[in-house]
């Protein structure tokens, strides 16, 4: 008896509080006029008013300030996944594992630099690094041998024909280098650190070589850039960005 009067008197004082009858073209809307809407509106402005404290701290502080921060960092890489997803990840991959001709971000391997700054600057600038098509300087035969040379490379050896074409008529050393590791100035590959940007396969290697990488002179040469993002996300969206990229782990 006692369980049926308080469930009738919940149930009354349930009706009087909160809306519960259909009507003909409305509902009873109770004193509280309480609503899911309302309800949810109040708790979207309690969210909003906590990430409007880290959000204004992120727009005033400089990008490697914010990298000091940890609660800002832990802030950035929890709300930093939908502004990847929607402007990053259709090339580099959901977590920036990367696609072929598209580097992988959470390595330690950078054509630009993995310093904070220089993420920056690649998400603000947009990087277009080229290499000449070597198709009218060398023959197929030594475009071959320049190929076998940057596979051995890649094994940490040597393939001298290769070798002996690689740092004199091919003049590959201008840009990678006299030990091959490459120039983040200027955006040349590391062509000894085992990793690939488009593939390891000796055709493709030759195809690089004979054709390059974004050559205005060449029609099959391979177009990759990354367009600049600075017209089309905040300065404040980009600093979050740079974060949330350097700490997939291969941030310098």
């Amino acid at each position: 008896m006692y369980g049926l009067h308080a469930s009738w008197i919940f149930v009354l004082g349930y009706f009087i509080l909160y809306p519960s009858i259909p009507l003909l073209k409305t509902h009873t809307r109770g004193v509280l006029n309480w609503t899911s809407i309302h309800e949810y509106k109040e708790g979207l402005k309690e969210v909003e008013d906590i990430k409007a404290r880290y959000e204004q701290r992120i727009a005033a502080m400089p990008v490697d300030a914010i990298l000091k921060d940890q609660e800002l960092v832990t802030y950035v890489t929890h709300s930093g996944k939908v502004l990847f997803g929607d402007n990053c990840a259709a090339c580099h991959g959901a977590g920036g594992a990367g696609r072929p001709g598209f580097p992988v971000l959470a390595d330690d391997d950078w054509l630009y630099g993995g310093t904070i700054d220089r993420i920056y600057e690649s998400i603000s600038e947009g990087r277009g690094g080229q290499m000449p098509a070597f198709a009218t300087s060398l023959t197929k035969e030594e475009i071959a041998e320049v190929a076998r040379h940057v596979i051995a490379m890649n094994h940490d050896k040597e393939y001298p024909p290769g070798k002996v074409i690689f740092e004199g008529k091919g003049t590959c050393t201008g840009c990678h280098g006299e030990d091959a590791r490459g120039n983040q100035d200027i955006g040349s590959k590391n062509l000894r650190d085992h990793i690939w940007r488009f593939s390891g396969a000796e055709d493709q290697v030759r195809y690089t070589i004979t054709h390059g990488v974004n050559d205005p002179d060449d029609p099959e040469t391979r177009r990759e850039t990354m367009p600049s993002f600075k017209n089309k996300l905040t300065e404040k969206d980009i600093k979050k960005l740079a974060v949330y990229v350097h700490e997939f782990g291969g941030g310098q």
